[in-house]
């Protein structure tokens, strides 16, 4: 039995432009320029507060805390006026929808966003229930701590050792590689293919294809099919 792990943002869906316009929304609000989408897009991924303080260059303290909170608030804001939902990368669904159908796979969800912020994802593309565990910025502490991925473990009933990591981000790598599990890159998202092979990814995917045919379930299923026949 397999677990396969998916960041969201940047993985599963293309968030950049509204996380950036949030960012830079609740930056200005503090007095601060905005921060940039390219310098913005490379802190993706993490834990709110601690993107925040990443793009201060500073700790965690009270007003980067306020500032996060401000964010949410511009975001909640851009969702109650109707913004898009994040669409899916090309091929990402369907190929949610293969893997979940495979009798030997277990699915899951490590993301730095905010418990309500997954599940309007989640629920917009109906993919919720294909989803056994899911871990949040609300539920465990940022990557590239292992607790998202050691905690789906436990709960799915895995060995991290057979458990894959599927993410964009650097920050995803490295909390695969805490965790024991393996890493899965993906070109399409937000961080440099030759800072995720530095960070420990086993394979670097470069469309939702390839990503299947790195995952081998085609090849597994048609193996399956072999013996039977």
């Amino acid at each position: 039995m397999k677990l396969v792990l998916f960041d969201c943002d940047g993985t599963l869906v293309d968030s950049q432009h509204i996380i950036h316009a949030c960012m830079a929304l609740a930056f200005r609000d503090f007095g601060y320029d905005d921060p940039g989408a390219a310098t913005v897009r490379s802190i993706i991924g993490l834990s709110l507060d601690r993107a925040v303080a990443r793009l201060l260059g500073r700790d965690v303290d009270d007003e980067v805390n306020a500032i996060a909170a401000r964010y949410k608030e511009h975001f909640a804001v851009y969702r109650a006026n109707g913004g898009p939902m994040e669409p899916m990368y090309e091929g990402m669904e369907a190929l949610v929808r293969s893997i979940a159908a495979e009798p030997d796979i277990l699915l899951g969800v490590v993301t730095g966003k905010s418990r309500r912020g997954l599940n309007a994802i989640l629920g917009h593309y109906d993919l919720a229930p294909l989803f056994l565990t899911t871990r949040t910025a609300d539920d465990c502490p940022s990557k590239p701590n292992p607790a998202m991925v050691l905690e789906c473990c436990s709960e799915t009933g895995s060995d991290p050792s057979d458990a894959i990591v599927v993410g964009d981000a650097v920050f995803d790598m490295e909390m695969a590689r805490n965790a024991g599990a393996t890493g899965i890159g993906v070109s399409w998202g937000y961080g440099p293919v030759d800072h995720l092979i530095r960070a420990g990814a086993h394979h670097i995917a470069g469309n939702s294809r390839e990503l299947g045919d790195i995952l081998s379930f085609d090849g597994e299923r048609n193996a399956r099919l072999a013996q039977r026949s």
